[in-house]
Parts: C-alpha cells; structure tokens; sequence
C-alpha cells in the first residue's frame, strides 16, 4: 500500500500584509501519514515562519523554502517501494532559494546513490551488465590510496572488432593488464558483441553510463574523474564516444584507432590524448591521427580555453606501441570535469543524446548530426545551431545568478528575458532519474526555438 503524503499549500495575500502573513499553510491531517510526518511538518511550517519573520533584516529564501527541504526528508525518509510519485507533492514544485536548492540536490543525490546500491550490488559482484539479451562482462583492479573526495575511474577498451569471439576475448584478457595506474580504479569491459564497431554501436553508450554510476554508487567513485581510453578497434571507440558521451569525461586516450566520420568539435571540453604508430598504415590511422591533430589545433586557436589535446606519433612505431602510450594516463590525470563549462560544442553523432551539460533537446527532435553551440557570459546566454528546431536550456546557480533576469538570444535575436523559473526540487529530481549524476541535474530549465 502506497503511503498517502499529507499536500502543502502556499498562498499570497495582498502586498500589505506581513511578512508572517503571507506564508499560509493549509494542511490536511490524516491518521495514517508515517509517523515521520507528526515531526517533520511542525518543524517545517516553523521553520518558513522564522525565515518570513527575519525578512526586513536579510533577503529571505521563497516562502515555503524550508518547509519544502523538512518535507522532501520526510518524504524520502519513507520506504522507496511504498513512496507515492514524487511528482504529484506539493513540496516538489515550491520555489526554493539556492542554499534550499543544494540542499535538495545533496538528499535527491544520497537516495538516488541508495536505491542503485540496492538494486546492482548483484551485478557488481558478477561482474556483468546487461542490456536485453546483451551482456557486458567487467574486471577491474584498484590502485594506490582512494582520495577523499573519492576514486577515479579509468574505462579501458580492448581491441579486436569483427572477428570470431575468441579473438576478442584474448583481446579482452590483454587489455586488463594492459596498464597501471598511480590512482584508481582501472576498469576493461568485455564488448558485448564481436562487430567491427563494438566499441561504439548504441548500446554502448547505456551500458557505459550504467558501469559508471555503479562504480560511484557502490565504489566510491568521483563523478568528476572518469575517463575512457582504448586501443585500436577500442581507440576507434574512444574517437567516437569522448564527444558523444562528452559531459561524462574528465578526459580521454585514444590508442591506435580509426574515427570513422567522427568529428573532434565535440571534444571542447574533453581533454584528448590522440596516439599512433608512424608506421600504422592500416585504415591511414598514421595519416589520418595527424589531420586530426592540425584540426584540435586549429579548435584551440580558434577557442583558448576548449580542446586540449595531446598527440604523439611514434616515428618507428607500427600498430603495437610497446606500452609507451601509457604516457596518456598521467596527462590525463591532470585534468578534472567540468560539468557546467561555461561554453559548450554539442556536436550530434549518428548515435544521439537528449542532454549534454546544460542544454537539452525535446524527446520528439531528431537531432543526429546537429551541432548546437551555446556560451555564458555575465547574464546572458548566447546560442546557435546549424539547424532549427528547440532547445532547452537547463539553468543554475554555477552558470549565472538565478536571483537576477537572464537573457538568451541567438545572434542579436532575444529568445528569453525576464526573470528565471522557480527553482524546484521536481526538476532536480527529473533529470537526477534519467542521469543519477547530481552535478548534471539542474532547478529550472526554459525552453527556446531556434530557426
């Protein structure tokens, strides 16, 4: 039986009543709330007065803030099978200010964290994902002393490709042991089929966003010190998936691959370690590594702050480059995500996300191939697109002061003005079911069209 949650609803009354006046409460109590609810609305309905009480002396957070946060406790506080849609209360749509916000976040975040220890410890211990009928065995090592904020994670992918399983599956036994590390937690997924493209079919990208929010949930991993790293048919997926999965990334290592028809616009914020053999004919990966590294050249020059990248061609080198490309690890070591960059390159592959950073796309778009370029500056939000169609434009505290009117024009159009959007646990907690990330869940979105 789901358990009924009691509904929390504010009103205004006219701008001369006080301040203790215009937070009005109407509750309706019955018996059979969980027990939690008899402490945790007295303290809530107290602590919203006490904030309204205070506010000639301090700019107060929305009426009903507080009550809002004791309430989403006590809501979460409750057995998740028995919980009532989180939805469908009140709490979840009453405006919070920005401490009310992070607050929230870190609650929504613990519990979510919860519920996927609860639900994939037994997938952890086997070592295996799946996804329908696909299968994506693990191994992984743990190296030095976890640090305090947590581990980073190396996702490291085996080589082989369109070949018989066994071929992959020493493959898979090479790369396990292929590297070491200073720090972390180093990771070889076994490639759920024996494709030429294994490493960056469609699938790939859930069964990757899965492995690593168990490993932050159940290992204490750090959200923002991920990285992917490949060798050959795996550097061919590391090509595609650093700018398809991009705000999943601190950085990423290509060893030995082929883009395929990738582009690197949508490495901006992905740090890119790009290694091949001189000699490494095949597929022109020796020819075809250098354009790519003029082009993140050009990217840099052309946008300082985006696009760092590392490249090695080894002049005697043929396809194997005796380990020496194990340089990539400690650059890219250097690097941390940032995931609320404050200019973003979305470049859509053939294989399309709904999210990336901040900016998001409608369910019903299909957007393979566009690119959608958006920047911050001061209060305003700059977009273009080589394509029409919408954009959702997700908002925070990180990006610009939600306190203040924003803008968001395309070129000298202006799409928004005015105010933001109440901040909200709802939207929170939204986009923290679909990604489990806490850093990429976001208050208040709006939603513009570009032509």
């Amino acid at each position: 039986m789901t358990a009924e949650l009691p509904t929390i609803e504010t009103r205004s009354l006219p701008d001369n009543a006080s301040m203790r006046q215009q937070s009005s409460f109407r509750l309706t109590i019955n018996r059979n709330w969980p027990a939690v609810w008899l402490v945790a609305l007295p303290l809530a309905l107290s602590a919203a007065w006490s904030q309204a009480a205070v506010g000639e002396e301090r700019s107060p957070a929305p009426v009903g803030s507080s009550a809002a946060i004791t309430a989403l406790r006590a809501y979460l506080a409750i057995d998740a099978a028995e919980r009532p849609a989180l939805e469908q209360q009140a709490f979840a749509t009453i405006p919070l200010g920005r401490d009310g916000i992070e607050q929230a976040r870190q609650r929504l975040s613990a519990d979510r964290l919860a519920q996927i220890r609860r639900e994939r410890a037994a997938e952890m211990q086997s070592r295996t994902l799946s996804l329908g009928k696909l299968q994506m065995p693990f191994a992984y090592r743990t190296f030095g002393k976890r640090p305090a904020d947590g581990w980073s994670l190396y996702i490291s992918l085996h080589g082989g490709g369109g070949t018989a399983a066994r071929v992959n599956d020493q493959q898979w036994e090479n790369q396990k042991r292929l590297y070491a590390l200073e720090e972390g937690i180093y990771v070889a997924p076994r490639a759920p089929t024996n494709t030429w493209n294994l490493w960056h079919e469609p699938h790939i990208d859930t069964l990757l966003d899965r492995l690593i929010e168990n490993f932050v949930a159940l290992e204490a991993v750090n959200w923002n010190r991920v990285y992917v790293m490949g060798y050959s048919a795996g550097g061919d997926g590391v090509y595609q998936l650093a700018p398809r999965m991009a705000d999943r990334w601190a950085a990423a290592a290509m060893m030995a691959g082929h883009p395929n028809e990738t582009s690197p616009r949508g490495l901006r914020n992905v740090p890119f370690a790009l290694q091949v053999g001189g000699r490494d004919a095949a597929y022109n990966r020796n020819t075809i590594a250098q354009q790519w590294s003029e082009k993140l050249s050009a990217l840099q020059k052309a946008d300082p702050e985006g696009y760092a990248h590392f490249v090695k061609v080894y002049p005697g080198k043929g396809h194997w480059m005796d380990r020496e490309d194990a340089v990539a690890i400690p650059w890219m070591a250097q690097h941390t995500r940032d995931p609320v960059p404050k200019r973003i390159v979305w470049k859509q592959d053939d294989v399309t996300h709904r999210q990336l950073y901040w900016l998001g796309i409608p369910d019903t778009a299909e957007p393979a191939r566009r690119e959608i370029i958006a920047s911050v500056a001061g209060q305003t939000i700059t977009l273009a697109s080589d394509e029409p169609g919408d954009v959702i434009v997700y908002l925070d505290d990180r990006l610009l002061d939600l306190d203040q009117p924003i803008t968001i024009q395309a070129g000298d159009k202006v799409l928004f003005a005015g105010p933001a959007p109440p901040r909200t646990i709802q939207s929170l907690a939204t986009l923290l079911e679909r990604r489990s990330d806490p850093q990429l869940s976001f208050p208040c979105s709006v939603t513009v069209s570009l032509e």
